[in-house]
């Protein structure tokens, strides 16, 4: 696949350290990637930040714009959200009309501050089964990323942590898993957006081992002898 024909990608609260580290190596992947806020004062910030973050490591030119969310998610095929889980919601119901048809990349974890290191799981079993039903049938929602720490994503190397992939669509799981090599990572069919439970699960249990052991953990997929 050429450079042209690679899908728009839109990250949604796309400012913080996961949005932007995600945007540095899908840029640097060469897609054409929007950052999306709730305000373009934060999204301009962002890409000039990212514009500045490439040409010290040498990358030439990429292809990165700012937007607000609504304007963000309509203008790209492809659509990631990296909000809060506090905010998901009320992101998720601003752009529902403009995801019809299209896969999101659901990276919300649902920590209830102060206690993150404890699992909560929302009453509907995980963010991403809120953000499925919220959107309905008609959104490919798949849920990634939960497990990467920020940190690594923003640093240059590949990143040595492999990614859970869970949705209902399989040709939508596989259009993320290619997202995530992009990303210099593993991805790994993980079966149902119901299976996101675990994924987001275990980002507790990670916060608990950074903690502990002063690192910034990830998990890793044995015994499938190089096989995806």
């Amino acid at each position: 696949m050429t450079t042209d024909n690679l899908p728009v990608l839109a990250i949604l609260g796309g400012t913080g350290d996961l949005g932007t580290g995600l945007a540095r190596r899908w840029t640097q992947a060469g897609y054409r990637v929007i950052i999306g806020s709730r305000t373009q004062e934060k999204a301009e910030a962002a890409v000039a930040d990212l514009r500045e973050v490439m040409a010290e490591r040498g990358v030439g030119e990429v292809t990165v714009a700012a937007m607000e969310n609504l304007a963000a998610a309509q203008a790209a095929d492809i659509v990631a959200i990296t909000v809060p889980f506090s905010h998901q919601a009320s992101t998720l119901e601003l752009v529902r009309d403009a995801l019809e048809g299209k896969v999101l990349i659901d990276v919300t974890v649902p920590l209830v501050p102060p206690k993150v290191g404890r699992v909560q799981l929302p009453e509907q079993g995980s963010a991403g089964q809120i953000a499925q039903e919220l959107l309905g049938d008609g959104v490919a929602v798949v849920s990634a990323f939960q497990n990467v720490a920020a940190a690594h994503l923003q640093e240059g190397d590949a990143v040595e942590c492999d990614v859970l992939v869970c949705g209902n669509k399989k040709d939508a799981r596989q259009a993320v898993i290619e997202l995530v090599e992009a990303a210099g990572m593993r991805g790994y069919h993980a079966g149902m957006i119901n299976n996101a439970a675990a994924a987001e699960a275990l980002t507790s249990v990670l916060i608990v081992i950074n903690k502990q052991y002063d690192c910034h953990a990830g998990i890793k997929i044995t015994g499938l002898d190089g096989q995806h």
